[in-house]
C-alpha cells in the first residue's frame, strides 16, 4: 500500500522511521514530498502505520494518513 503522511507535528528522523519500516516490511520504500509530505510505500495497513510511526515517537493522528490508490497494472504478476 502507499500512504501519504501529512503530520501536523514533527515526526522523528527519516532514518528512525525508514529503520521501523524496514523491520516490518524489508521492502518498504519511505520519502519525504515537499507538496505530500512524508510518502510511505510498504505492506502495512493505514492503522498498522499510524501506530508504528507513534511507537518511535511521532504523533500522528489517523486522519493525517492518506491511502493511495493502486498504481498497480498487474502485468507482472505481481
Amino acid at each position: 500500500m502507499e500512504f501519504h503522511v501529512r503530520a501536523s507535528r514533527p515526526l522523528p528522523p527519516l532514518l528512525v522511521i525508514e529503520d521501523a519500516l524496514l523491520a516490518h516490511d524489508p521492502a518498504a520504500v519511505v520519502d519525504i514530498d515537499p507538496a505530500q509530505g512524508l510518502r510511505v510505500s510498504a505492506s502495512i495497513d493505514a492503522a498498522q502505520l499510524v501506530a508504528l510511526l507513534n511507537d518511535i515517537g511521532g504523533a500522528v493522528e489517523p486522519g493525517e494518513v492518506e491511502q493511495q490508490p493502486s498504481v498497480c497494472c498487474g502485468g507482472c504478476g505481481g
